[in-house]
């Protein structure tokens, strides 16, 4: 008796305890100088904000600023809803979705999709999206076809020690016309550490993990 009165006070513990929530923060840096940061909070609820501020100055004069926020409800590894909002170089572009009967629609005010009915955002913190061959930018509801691609595990440092990591090349891209060229790495509890990614016009833009 005593031991069964044991396990049902363990068990009322464990449920009554909150899912903690998670987060990952990033300093961010366009080739060697920082531009800002992006974090992702995942609640208790499973839902995702994604902040994102980044300001590039040219001999003290402002040439490009980005002001990202997204809210992504999922449920497991579905997109539920998503609201996200963007402001680029003074450029307003709002992105609302939800679950329907016939899958996830999106729009971003201009043109509605809809698309699978477990579509999946660049969700890095998930490792699940490695097996996704479609991913949509909460940015501009682009549904873009993507390609990832397994390299080599390699240490890297992270919070100023050496991890080991395996490091991932994803290229994503939309009618045939590359979008996106995106370097990964997970360290062995399958966590995302760490990101690099190519622009159109050659800069180099690094997440570290603060």
């Amino acid at each position: 008796m005593i031991q069964y009165r044991t396990a049902l006070l363990v068990t009322a513990a464990l449920i009554a305890s909150p899912v903690m929530a998670e987060e990952w923060a990033f300093d961010v840096f366009l080739d060697k100088s920082k531009i800002g940061k992006h974090t992702f909070t995942l609640d208790q609820n499973r839902q995702l904000t994604s902040r994102a501020k980044f300001n590039v100055k040219v001999l003290f004069v402002n040439a490009y600023s980005y002001d990202h926020t997204a809210k992504e409800q999922w449920k497991e590894d579905c997109l539920a809803s998503l609201d996200a909002n963007t402001t680029e170089n003074k450029v307003v572009t709002n992105v609302k979705g939800a679950q329907k009967d016939a899958g996830f629609e999106v729009s971003d005010g201009k043109k509605t999709q809809t698309l699978s009915s477990c579509a999946m955002t660049f969700a890095y913190w998930n490792p699940k999206i490695l097996a996704q061959s479609k991913l949509l930018n909460p940015q501009n509801a682009e549904y873009l076809d993507t390609q990832f691609e397994k390299l080599a595990s390699e240490t890297i440092t992270v919070k100023g020690k050496p991890v080991e990591a395996t490091h991932y090349k994803l290229k994503g891209s939309l009618n045939g016309k590359d979008k996106l060229n995106i370097e990964l790495w997970y360290n062995l509890k399958n966590e995302w550490v760490a990101l690099k990614s190519i622009t159109p016009e050659g800069y180099t833009i690094n997440y570290k993990l603060i």
